[in-house]
């Protein structure tokens, strides 16, 4: 039977199990998840936070994070700006990266969601306005949804993974876990 892990992967925790080679010490997977034999199924940024799923099967590893089963990954994102209908069509339609054009996301304006306080804090600016975005891709290129929202004129202050697939962070604590069937 293969295990499936849910975790809710602080800000600055790298999405692996070691940091061997750094000049400096940074949180790791290890540092939260102690169960032998799973590896993460995708990737999580440092600077992003939520739902990272790790397993200890192969073949659900490259169905959850390979771009050809276009899993669909739900994020919500904290971004500095108010967006206009012209950059939440460009989002929809998919934008330009340097490595191509994405594919369409669906998205949506939020109210902020109820979310743990991020250590550190967002930058706040008082004559700087912000917003949420609930942003679902069905690809995984390298920090692409920070690099969409850029590429529409909203740098993201905040990156929340809350859903792969089925699978969402509810009842997930930051820097907590629990194993679901699958």
């Amino acid at each position: 039977m293969a295990r499936l892990i849910l975790f809710n992967k602080p800000y600055g925790v790298l999405s692996q199990f070691t940091d061997a080679g750094s000049d400096t010490a940074r949180a790791t997977l290890s540092d939260y998840v102690r169960v032998p034999g799973v590896y993460p199924a995708g990737r999580l940024d440092r600077d992003s936070e939520g739902l990272l799923l790790l397993t200890d099967d192969g073949r659900l590893q490259a169905r959850i994070a390979d771009p050809r089963f276009k899993l669909p990954k739900t994020y919500w994102v904290q971004v500095e700006g108010e967006p206009d209908d012209a950059s939440l069509a460009a989002l929809r339609n998919g934008v330009v990266l340097k490595d191509g054009m994405t594919r369409p996301a669906e998205v949506a304006r939020i109210d902020p969601p109820e979310l743990w306080p991020r250590d550190p804090p967002v930058r706040f600016r008082k004559s700087v306005p912000d917003c949420w975005l609930q942003l679902t891709i069905r690809e995984g290129r390298n920090r692409q949804v920070r690099r969409m929202t850029a590429a529409v004129g909203l740098p993201t202050l905040r990156l929340v993974r809350w859903r792969v697939g089925e699978w969402t962070l509810e009842r997930v604590p930051v820097g907590d876990w629990r194993e679901v069937g699958v």
